[in-house]
């Protein structure tokens, strides 16, 4: 097997197993000796540094890991910090119980329970991906039926719409006077969407 095939393979293992690879393993996989592994991880370490890539190979003891280039720092913790944390009005809380409890349901069925208009929360609800249009009605005119999103299930927590908590559980919650069960309903305004 040639030098060339065997650095490629290594940067594959290297990139696949993320913490630091012993050399003699990544020998073993291919069938050579712990030596040649070790000498061609440290060349393949060298024609990193001397490329200039943003990804360099460290060595540690004897094992090898995918290291950022140090420099370039900055701009990884840009990119993985969040720009701002988004949390829901109390309208769009009350729109998306709604949608969920009801789906699948029409902006007009929704404004009828609330008793005021929602357009522009639920063009918010859908630019965050936690509601999505499933369908039309029947009804004249054919307006259009709204859903909750797999999103939705994520980010507060359901597996299925199964595990949303019944209506009747939240009504003795609401007009209980143990804070504990109260808490229940209140801790939804505090999620933080990840998105």
């Amino acid at each position: 097997m040639n030098k060339k095939l065997i650095k490629s393979a290594f940067e594959s293992m290297l990139f696949t197993w993320g913490d630091p690879l012993p050399a003699k393993d990544a020998g073993n996989v291919m069938g050579i000796e712990p030596e040649e592994a070790l000498e061609l991880m440290r060349e393949l370490q060298t024609e990193y540094e001397q490329e200039g890539r943003g990804i360099l190979i460290r060595e540690i003891n004897g094992s090898f890991q995918y290291v950022t280039r140090e420099v370039n720092a900055d701009y990884i913790e840009r990119l993985c910090t969040p720009v701002k944390i988004r949390k829901l009005s109390q309208s769009a809380l009350e729109v998306l119980a709604i949608v969920a409890y009801k789906q699948p349901v029409t902006k007009g069925e929704i404004e009828a329970i609330r008793g005021i208009k929602c357009d522009r929360v639920m063009e918010g609800l859908v630019a965050k991906g936690l509601v999505e249009a499933v369908g039309r009605s029947t009804a004249i005119g054919r307006p259009v039926l709204y859903g909750t999103t797999d999103l939705f299930l994520k980010n507060f927590g359901f597996t299925s719409l199964k595990d949303l908590p019944e209506i009747e559980d939240i009504e003795v919650a609401i007009n209980t006077e143990d804070a504990e069960d109260a808490e229940v309903v209140k801790d939804y305004d505090q999620i933080e969407l990840d998105i």
